[in-house]
């Protein structure tokens, strides 16, 4: 396992290079089975269950290609002091690169309401010995109360408020107690949010939109990093956005990059 975790780590971008990776990566699941995997990946140390969720299987494989763009283009922004949400974490590996980068003297809030996952940012956060890392287990939405999520037990990382069906009938969900994006902030005294990064799995603009309208100027996020399935939106979230200032500065495969 670790000579095949080595070859597909040394694969290229080309189209050579990447299906010879994931073909690696097939003998590598079948391998693996249910069995998780201690690596280091990211410039952090993970437990990564790559069986059950995409993002940890790409990150175990071929962190080589994980969300290169964006990384790039919010490295310049994580230096020491930096504010960031992340909301919609999954195991932690945005919040687990953005501590490493950005020092002990930042604060990063990451969010996942989906139990397994909660439990694993938990423990990669404290394999790392982030303090700089709050780990918050519930959903955001656009009122307080409690959410019916539904798990995509092939994906945890799709967990999200829309149903999920499985050969063995629909999954009965979990109930998770839900707060407001401007709620968690002031719970926890932020005084401004440099970057935040929204995943959450096409309910971006009920999660954003009351915020937006409602917080204070000095709140708004310097840089937004939003998932984008804007195709199930309802909400006008690219006229919200400017409105305030905001313009899109990149788009990749996967995300908008929004910059105040």
């Amino acid at each position: 396992m670790r000579g095949i975790i080595a070859a597909t780590r040394r694969c290229d971008a080309s189209w050579g290079g990447k299906r010879k990776a994931f073909l690696l990566r097939g003998l590598g699941l079948r391998l693996l089975g249910a069995r998780p995997v201690d690596v280091e990946a990211m410039g952090a140390k993970m437990r990564l269950h790559p069986s059950n969720n995409s993002c940890e299987k790409r990150i175990l494989f071929t962190p080589q290609y994980f969300d290169l763009a964006e990384r790039a283009i919010l490295a310049p922004f994580l230096t020491d002091g930096v504010v960031m949400l992340d909301i919609g974490a999954s195991m932690g590996a945005y919040s687990l690169w953005a501590a490493g980068l950005a020092g002990v003297g930042s604060r990063i809030i990451a969010v996942e309401p989906e139990p397994q996952s909660f439990a694993r940012l938990c423990f990669n956060i404290a394999a790392n010995g982030h303090g700089s890392i709050k780990a918050v287990n519930a959903a955001i939405a656009d009122v307080a109360g409690h959410m019916r999520l539904f798990t995509d037990r092939g994906n945890l990382g799709g967990t999200g408020v829309r149903i999920v069906f499985h050969s063995d009938g629909t999954d009965p969900g979990f109930d998770a107690p839900a707060i407001t994006l401007l709620q968690l902030v002031e719970n926890e005294g932020l005084q401004r949010i440099d970057i935040l990064k929204l995943d959450v799995e096409g309910v971006e603009d009920i999660v954003l939109l009351p915020f937006l309208r409602d917080a204070d100027a000095t709140l708004l996020p310097g840089v937004i990093v939003l998932n984008r399935l804007g195709h199930r939106w309802t909400g006008d979230v690219t006229g919200a956005l400017r409105e305030l200032g905001y313009g899109l500065s990149d788009q990749t495969p996967s995300n908008e990059i929004w910059r105040r």
